[in-house]
């Protein structure tokens, strides 16, 4: 029996165990009739750049089935990435996967970019002209490293041709389900998500509720927040965020004060200062780096910004001593 639709799926170092094993157990669930896991409708293959295990962020170790040089890349519809934890670290490796992503998609195979993974097809120049979706978390950093392209925001994956990118996570059980649907039918891209204890699947716009407000912040609030999240590392002025809500400075401020208990520029600067840290404790860049990307400036008002807020100096709370 011919498979529908076939996937060569390629974990990256110290990638992400969630999105691997929800996009696994979601193909294993539509692949065959009842729960027999055979590979009928659905075909993958694990494989790396090379026969070694691959460690995952957690630690966990996978063996994958092979190398993909010894494979036929035409033999498969689609060529599933999952990026490594860091962002600009998963870039890096671009020298070591251009030839094969290249080679993939002269072979007409449809790239897919799971979480950090859409930073290695963009320093690939595999996303020129497209759209792509980035984890929240790294909105700020993929903007400042690839200007020239566009990225969708408050997105769970994106499916531009013949490009696809997924913001990682529990998203990519949504992916899976839009993709199956063009290949196998609505019917079968749904069987197992009740299985795996889920609903429904999201749409590609689904907002996460997670990021919204807490209670007694209402709508405009977490307009203004997305917002906040969307012009990180642009230094706008509040008046700017204002004017696209369609109120006044005064009004906004009023808002988060009844709701947040401090005005919006104090909120978006507590965002940059959060977001900040978090590039601290999770990447090796520079402080002119990170202040670029959360709109702080300079290394030097980073450093002030980071003393007056966490009591001690940026290298201190790199090194974990704050």
């Amino acid at each position: 029996m011919h498979p529908d639709i076939r996937l060569l799926i390629v974990p990256m170092p110290d990638f992400a165990l969630l999105p691997f094993g929800a996009l696994l157990d979601k193909l294993r669930f539509s692949a065959d009739d009842e729960d027999y896991s055979r590979q009928r409708y659905c075909a993958w293959t694990v494989a790396g750049l090379t026969a070694e295990p691959v460690a995952s962020s957690c630690g966990a170790v996978v063996q994958v089935e092979g190398a993909v040089d010894q494979l036929e890349l035409s033999g498969f519809d689609y060529l599933v990435l999952l990026g490594g934890r860091g962002a600009m670290a998963t870039a890096a490796k671009a020298p070591d996967y251009a030839g094969l992503l290249k080679k993939a998609a002269r072979a007409g195979v449809k790239l897919v970019g799971v979480d950090n993974a859409a930073f290695l097809l963009a320093a690939c120049g595999l996303l020129q002209g497209r759209r792509a979706v980035i984890h929240w978390r790294h909105q700020a950093e993929f903007r400042a490293a690839f200007p020239h392209l566009q990225m969708v925001p408050e997105q769970l994956f994106c499916i531009d041709g013949d490009r696809i990118t997924c913001a990682g996570g529990t998203a990519v059980v949504d992916l899976v389900v839009a993709l199956l649907a063009k290949a196998c039918g609505r019917a079968r891209a749904l069987k197992g998500l009740a299985d795996m204890l889920m609903d429904e699947p999201r749409d590609s716009h689904h907002a996460l509720r997670t990021l919204e407000p807490g209670p007694g912040a209402g709508r405009l609030v977490a307009r203004a927040q997305a917002l906040m999240r969307h012009h990180l590392g642009t230094p706008l002025p509040v008046e700017h965020l204002a004017a696209e809500l369609g109120i006044s400075r005064r009004q906004l401020d009023r808002q988060f004060q009844a709701s947040q208990g401090m005005s919006a520029k104090a909120w978006w600067h507590e965002m940059r200062l959060q977001q900040a840290r978090w590039r601290l404790l999770n990447s090796s860049h520079s402080l002119a780096q990170i202040a670029y990307e959360v709109g702080l400036g300079d290394a030097s008002h980073l450093g002030k910004c980071v003393r007056k807020r966490f009591a001690c100096t940026a290298q201190q709370l790199r090194a974990g001593g704050g």
